[in-house]
């Protein structure tokens, strides 16, 4: 991307911002987009699109002006005074945390986990001696040195049973298009296996290794001429790859009778002797289940309407499910015989919950697992031999993110809250109790939270439902309406916004500011109940509550309007497109990174057909219907007010197509008449934000940060 002058930029854009020109320039305004009107007809409705044209990413008009829009964006930003403290404040805060493991994994007696070391760009894996001797660590991949730009990512990883081989998914510049390499564990080298095509945005990708380690299955897309090119991120099937001989020989395994949005998720035992592919549906959130014997005979073993989700292998020939399909409607643990891999044949195993279970490890005579409390989450265990539950204890408003079964009745467990930087902890198990333990791999963050504190909340949506509202604020806020506010949401495809630790967060929060988090319907914090409540022609529900937890945060005297911005990504960005137009008096500012906006035409890119089952088709008259009423791209309302507006994208992104963020740009300069800035960030080397590296999350981070005291009218303090 050329650079151009900032000075030359700010001028450029001083009349659309309100901000002087720069001394000795000429203010000039920043060009309007050329419209080019096209028109489409849905169930006999005509609905005009003046922006097509800005849907072709690679056609050097549009190339030239997303560098326009860049140019300008790039010359506001950085000219706020605030961007500079910002910035450097987010480094040192990165700089000087301690390394952060995730995504263990326990095969062959070792420790596997990915690591996080600023100033790295990228996590890497290693392996480690115990989760107490975080300083016996071994590089098996680093993909920091593999890009000096950081721009490749592990997107996952799989070591083989004997822990002798690492299966390491890179990507490069967030395209989550993974290639798999083999790494030898002992000496970290590559070996010449490569394997092309196995991860992608639209369904991910998996891996399994076989019984002896001599090769392993994996998600493949179709190659070459295999498939129609409109069809070519589609149906992903199960190959095999042996060791040392070239990806063309590759054994196809099963998949032929997959939908065309299948998502296919691999696992094998311990002994590589039995293979189980959780097939999903695309994003709706319905399973199957297949199961390949020692003899490679296939089995189904629950179908999408069966309402099983989660399933785990155990150290006992049993296969563990999570059943929703129980009288109560509620969730429950089933098991069935390996040898007998037949639903109707599943014995119960953990009784109806309460609860919402979110996840589940099997240990030797253990369950251990995690249940949502409408956000937060809380550790459960289960004795299978005594067959009661074990009392364990969780702190409040925190959250579990993954379980380990280690060996015999040994587990480890990754914890954090809002405040809390994120640990694993040991849980053990003697004469029928559970203890927990911190270990030494326990995160320490410069960002000192003992002065914030988070209150549990509660708004009231139209319909009367009740909507769970997170507040991180200072002890001793004063509720006098007049505190900056930043208000997050989701709510979709049964994803739940648990608590999670962000150190940047400090650095609004030090400035008197608020950070708020609504766990909206659509989500799945209440179970898939409340999923269903905010999907398809529901999805007005979600964007009700969002509406209704910005009202509480005006109505208990936390903020104002005029003090109010709201910011998510994604699904999130959906949720901005929709607060932003239908409620454009009631924030400030708003922030929505790689939005989803157009929901007409979402469904013709490759990612979107997986999320039909989520929004719906506009082939389907009354799905067309709910889509319409709320598409933000087509309730853009001429002559209309809006708030200081932010877009982020990357060009790179394989789940949400950048021409969202693009043609939304275009409509909101074209018809805003608040004299606020609308703004696009567009990253040539990024994609949905998975995999982005520190100096991209920091700068990304300053922006936003420096783009929101602006609009709030914060008085920074600098400090020395």
């Amino acid at each position: 991307m050329n650079r151009i002058h900032v000075a030359y930029w700010l001028s450029l854009v001083g009349l659309l911002i309100g901000l002087p020109p720069l001394p000795g320039a000429e203010p000039l305004k920043l060009p309007p987009t050329e419209r080019k009107a096209v028109v489409d007809e849905y169930h006999g409705i005509p609905i005009a699109d003046d922006y097509r044209w800005l849907e072709d990413g690679d056609a050097p008009a549009v190339r030239a002006w997303c560098d326009t829009q860049n140019a300008a964006t790039r010359g506001v930003l950085d000219a706020l005074p605030s961007r500079a403290h910002f910035a450097r404040r987010l480094r040192a805060l990165h700089a000087a945390a301690s390394p952060d493991h995730s995504a263990l994994a326990f095969s062959g007696g070792v420790l596997f986990a990915l690591k996080f070391a600023p100033p790295k760009n990228q996590p890497f894996l290693v392996t480690l001696k115990s989760a107490d001797d975080p300083a016996s660590a071994k590089i098996v991949c680093d993909p920091n040195t593999l890009d000096e730009q950081g721009a490749t990512a592990i997107d996952f990883y799989v070591p083989s049973h004997d822990a002798r081989w690492a299966a390491v998914c890179l990507s490069k510049k967030g395209s989550e298009q993974g290639d798999v390499t083999v790494y030898e564990v002992a000496t970290g080298r590559a070996l010449p296996d490569v394997v092309p095509r196995v991860n992608y945005p639209t369904a991910g990708g998996s891996v399994a290794w076989n019984g002896d380690s001599s090769g392993f299955y994996y998600t493949r897309y179709p190659r070459g001429e295999e498939r129609p090119p409109e069809d070519i991120n589609f149906y992903q099937q199960i190959y095999f790859h042996q060791l040392g001989t070239p990806t063309g020989e590759d054994r196809h395994i099963y998949g032929d009778k997959f939908p065309r949005i299948a998502e296919i998720d691999l696992k094998s035992t311990d002994d590589g002797r039995y293979l189980l592919a959780t097939v999903a549906n695309g994003d709706g959130g319905e399973y199957a289940h297949f199961l390949m014997s020692p003899g490679g005979a296939w089995s189904q073993i629950t179908t999408f309407a069966d309402k099983a989700t989660l399933a785990r292998f155990g150290h006992d020939g049993w296969l563990y499910l999570l059943s929703r399909n129980t009288p109560g409607h509620r969730d429950a643990i089933v098991r069935i015989r390996l040898d007998q891999p037949q639903l109707a044949q599943a014995e119960p195993v953990y009784p109806e919950l309460e609860a919402v279970i979110q996840n589940f490890a099997v240990g030797q005579d253990q369950l251990v697992g995690t249940a949502l409390v409408g956000g937060p989450s809380e550790l459960w265990a289960y004795d299978l031999a005594a067959k009661k539950p074990v009392a364990c204890s969780s702190p409040a408003i925190t959250a579990i993110a993954q379980i380990v079964h280690l060996q015999h009745a040994e587990f480890l467990y990754r914890q954090q809250s809002y405040i809390t930087p994120a640990g694993w902890k040991r849980l053990t198990f003697a004469d029928g109790r559970g203890t927990t333990a911190e270990t030494a791999l326990v995160g320490k963050s410069p960002a000192d939270f003992s002065d914030v504190e988070v209150v549990r909340d509660f708004a009231t949506s139209k319909d009367g439902t009740r909507v769970p509202l997170n507040i991180i604020r200072r002890k001793g806020l004063e509720l006098n309406g007049n505190n900056p506010t930043i208000l997050y949401g989701y709510g979709g495809y049964g994803h739940s916004l648990s608590p999670a630790f962000q150190a940047s967060r400090k650095v609004w929060l030090e400035q008197g500011g608020v950070f708020a988090i609504a766990n909206l319907r659509g989500g799945g914090e209440f179970g898939e109940k409340w999923h269903l409540a905010g999907n398809l022609t529901r999805k007005q529900n979600v964007f009700d509550d969002f509406e209704a937890c910005a009202r509480r945060l005006i109505d208990s005297g936390y903020t104002r309007p005029q003090k109010l911005a709201i910011q998510g990504g994604s699904n999130g960005g959906l949720l901005m497109g929709a607060a932003l137009t239908q409620h454009p008096e009631l924030f400030q500012a708003v922030v929505a990174h790689v939005g989803i906006y157009d929901m007409l035409r979402v469904e013709l890119h490759p990612n979107g057909a997986f999320n039909i089952p989520e929004f719906g088709s506009v082939k389907v008259r009354d799905q067309f219907d709910a889509l319409l009423a709320y598409s933000p791209y087509h309730h853009v309302r001429d002559v209309t007010a809006y708030p200081a507006v932010l877009l982020l994208t990357g060009h790179n992104d394989g789940r949400v197509d950048p021409y969202h963020s693009r043609k939304m740009t275009a409509r909101l300069q074209a018809t805003t008449t608040s004299g606020l800035p609308v703004l696009l960030r567009y990253n040539y080397d990024s994609g949905h934000g998975i995999g982005a590296g520190l100096a991209e999350r920091v700068a990304q981070e300053a922006d936003v940060y420096a783009f929101l005291a602006q609009q709030l009218n914060m008085n920074i303090t600098t400090g020395p």
